[in-house]
């Protein structure tokens, strides 16, 4: 069975602010969802319904009602964050569709677009551009008529004019277990593509199981806070949640970021023994639930090399306390809260909160240079 949430993990994720609900205070991700919603509602003359939902879900809903097969790796407590047996934590926006489906099929229109934005809670690595609580939006049209790839090129057109009007783009072919015809779109920002959305024609199997039997369906997938990133040239995901009021204020509008003082990084390299099988989302994850609101203060987590326990010498192995299931690994930490400057007394206290989280070995080396 997977590892369940504790009730202090649990209850931290809840308290996150969601930056797209309105009811929680304005901001910029809320504007690229009404510009969205508008720009296809306005060309298509359908009614729209706003179907956010719980964060807590069943696990259904967010797999099995999507076609997601029993043994799918995306179903994997590293990815997967699960409250009990039967309930977890939304991974993807496109959780809130089988219920949404439902409520259409229990109160009808003959064509509609269902809006589903919210946060949702991943495994990922701490680096600029990735959290684990990034914000999503799911918008699918479903029509009693056909819909096909036509429509669905038209959805592209009109919400790349809306939300990046003048940018070269691309679509590549991508498999959905909730989808035809799956694709991916990205733009082109200062010369490399950027993945923006998946889309694909909706499944008949998940209209059906929700009890929209012969209707028909556009279903896209967007990343907001990568989009609202490239939309601002905001160079890291931590500015969409500061505090700082020079910040916060810039994160009302479509505006281009303003850039304010940037804080000194300060860099620790950890040398650790971690299981075979970890990876740098195994320990970003464990970094979050380790530093909890401190977790902040660092903006990067990054594997510089990784030693299998077969190739390291005695020395090493005794000097960290390795067994046979470990492997080294040389971990990169930059500190940098964009608020305040750490001291070396702060950074280091950090580091060994950092290392006590990573290291699986016996033996430890703490900042002072105590071993023990």
């Amino acid at each position: 069975m997977p590892t369940h949430l504790t009730p202090d993990q649990l209850a931290r994720d809840l308290a996150l602010r969601d930056l797209t609900d309105p009811g929680e205070g304005p901001h910029a991700l809320q504007m690229l969802v009404d510009r969205a919603v508008d720009a296809l509602t306005g060309a298509w003359g359908c009614e729209r319904r706003r179907c956010p939902g719980p964060r807590v879900i069943p696990i259904a809903d967010n797999y099995d009602h999507l076609r997601f097969t029993a043994e799918a790796a995306s179903r994997d407590q590293r990815y997967t964050r699960y409250v009990d047996e039967h309930r977890m934590l939304r991974s993807h926006a496109s959780a809130m569709i089988p219920p949404a489906l439902r409520a259409l099929a229990a109160d009808p229109v003959d064509d509609v677009l269902l809006v589903c934005p919210g946060v949702v809670y991943r495994r990922d690595a701490i680096d600029r551009l990735h959290t684990g609580t990034p914000h999503q939006l799911d918008l699918w049209r479903i029509a009693r008529h056909p819909l096909g790839n036509d429509d669905m090129d038209e959805m592209t057109s009109l919400l790349l004019g809306a939300l990046s009007p003048g940018r070269p783009w691309r679509t590549e072919p991508r498999v959905h277990p909730y989808t035809l015809d799956g694709r991916q779109v990205d733009v082109e920002s200062d010369g490399r593509w950027v993945e923006v959305w998946e889309c694909g024609l909706a499944h008949p199997e998940v209209l059906a199981r929700a009890g929209l039997d012969g209707w028909h369906g556009l279903a896209l997938g967007m990343g907001l806070d990568r989009f609202l990133m490239l939309r601002k040239a905001i160079p890291d995901i931590r500015l969409l949640r500061s505090s700082d009021p020079r910040v916060a204020s810039q994160m009302t509008d479509l505006e281009p970021y303003r850039p304010v003082s940037s804080m000194p990084p300060i860099v620790r390299d950890l040398s650790v023994a971690v299981e075979r099988d970890d990876d740098v989302e195994d320990l970003g994850d464990r970094v979050r639930d380790a530093l909890g609101d401190d977790a902040e203060a660092v903006e990067e987590v990054d594997v510089l090399s990784e030693t299998a326990y077969e190739q390291l010498p005695e020395s090493a192995i005794a000097r960290m306390g390795m067994s046979t299931g470990h492997k080294n690994v040389l971990v990169r930490v930059v500190l940098r809260p964009l608020d305040r400057t750490l001291t070396d007394t702060d950074a280091n206290a950090l580091r060994d909160r950092i290392y006590a989280a990573l290291h699986r070995g016996s033996h430890h080396e703490w900042s002072s240079g105590v071993r023990a």
